[in-house]
Formats: C-alpha cells, sequence, structure tokens
C-alpha cells in the first residue's frame, strides 16, 4: 500500500523558489487531542542541496511512521536541514485560550526559533500563523511537502520525549506509554487517580471529573 500513498516532495517549494523566495520553512504541530501535555510545533527549512539526499526518500507524515523511525529521521533532519525550530504551549495556556489559538502560537514560536528569518510559510492543515510572513496552507501537506513531513517528525519526537520526562516527575498516569492520548489505559487511570498537574482541565474527561467531584462534595 507504501506506493499508493503521496510521497513528499520539493514541488511547493520550488515553486515559490522560482518566485524569488529563499528561506521557506515547513511547519506542523503535534498534540491537539491529547488530555495531557503540551502542544508541540516544528518549522523545518530544507534545501536539495546536498551530495547525499537519499535520505529524505525516508521522510513522511510521523504518523505513517514507527517512533524508531521517526528517531532515526529527527537526527537526520536536525544534522542536515538548514533550521529546524521548535515551539511548546503549555496545558495552562491551552485550557485559558484553547487548543486553536494555543496550536497557533506553538507555530509562531516555533518559526521564531528558526536560525533565519523565513521569507515564506508551508503549513500543514487550515491554520494561519499569526505573523506577517506570505503562508500557504495545504490540507494534508505532511503527506505532500517535504519540509511539512519533516516537521511533523521533528514536533512528534520533541513531543514524545517531553512526555516521556514528564512520566518521571508525575508518576502513576502512564505518560511515557500513552503520551497524554486518550487510550483505555489512560483514562482508567484517570477516573483513578484524577488529572495530573499536566492534565488539560477545559478537555472533556477532566472536566467531567472536576464536575462531579464538585457535585459529590455539595
Amino acid at each position: 500500500m507504501e506506493a499508493l500513498r503521496t510521497v513528499p516532495s520539493f514541488d511547493e517549494e520550488a515553486a515559490l523558489w522560482a518566485q524569488g523566495y529563499r528561506c521557506i520553512a515547513g511547519l506542523d504541530e503535534v498534540g491537539r487531542g491529547p488530555l495531557a501535555g503540551p502542544v508541540v510545533a516544528a518549522a523545518v527549512v530544507l534545501y536539495p542541496v546536498e551530495d547525499d539526499l537519499s535520505w529524505l526518500a525516508d521522510v513522511r507524515d510521523s504518523k505513517t511512521l514507527s517512533a524508531r523511525q521517526r528517531e532515526r529521521l529527527d537526527e537526520l533532519i536536525r544534522r542536515h536541514a538548514f533550521g529546524v525550530g521548535v515551539g511548546v504551549v503549555s496545558p495552562t495556556v491551552i485550557d485559558r485560550d484553547g487548543i486553536v489559538p494555543a496550536s497557533r502560537r506553538a507555530m509562531l514560536r516555533a518559526m521564531e526559533a528558526l536560525p533565519c528569518a523565513p521569507d515564506h510559510l508551508l503549513i500543514d492543515g487550515r491554520e494561519r500563523v499569526a505573523t506577517n510572513v506570505p503562508q500557504k496552507a495545504v490540507i494534508r501537506g505532511d503527506g505532500s511537502i517535504i519540509s511539512v513531513a519533516a516537521a511533523s517528525i521533528v514536533a512528534k519526537v520533541y513531543r514524545d520525549r517531553l512526555m516521556e520526562r514528564l512520566d518521571a516527575c508525575c508518576t502513576g498516569w502512564g505518560f511515557s506509554q500513552h503520551k497524554g492520548y486518550a487510550t483505555a489505559m489512560h483514562l482508567q487511570l484517570l477516573q483513578e487517580r484524577g488529572p495530573s498537574p499536566a492534565h488539560r482541565r477545559s478537555f472533556a474527561p477532566s472536566r467531567q471529573l472536576r464536575l462531579g467531584h464538585t457535585i459529590a462534595a455539595q
């Protein structure tokens, strides 16, 4: 089935290079849906100028890759990319502002963390970043645009590592296993233990638990 999937390419970047743009950043975020932990975005600037580009053939949307594949590609992207930036927004801000504004803020932070000031952005999905930099949002861009696919890998690896570290300080919720997503294991632990400081209190499971405890106390 792999042959039937879209293979990310430099087509979008090449069209922009032809228009005179030079520092084109692909952006993607990960962590909208989890019940706990931050939302993380990455920005990646790639150029097809090296002698050995064979590793780029393995770059895909991070959701289609195994953890081992993502780890390997994350290392290669960081080694060969012209620039990599990461932006993180906490559960507290997600609860205060909502997940969509938080995701946009994470992408803005990732863009601002790049070593070069990008002159054009290619963004996965429908979102736009609050900047005057020209930008184009592409549905399923992480499956068709090489720099966006690379950004999806960097963001996923970075967030997974954050959740593994979080597991060391918030033990008992299994963050290193489910990474904050709503697995059966996570929902059971949340029911038994209640939300941790890393949980998103505005998301349904934690919000319902808090409401239930409030009603029970009355």
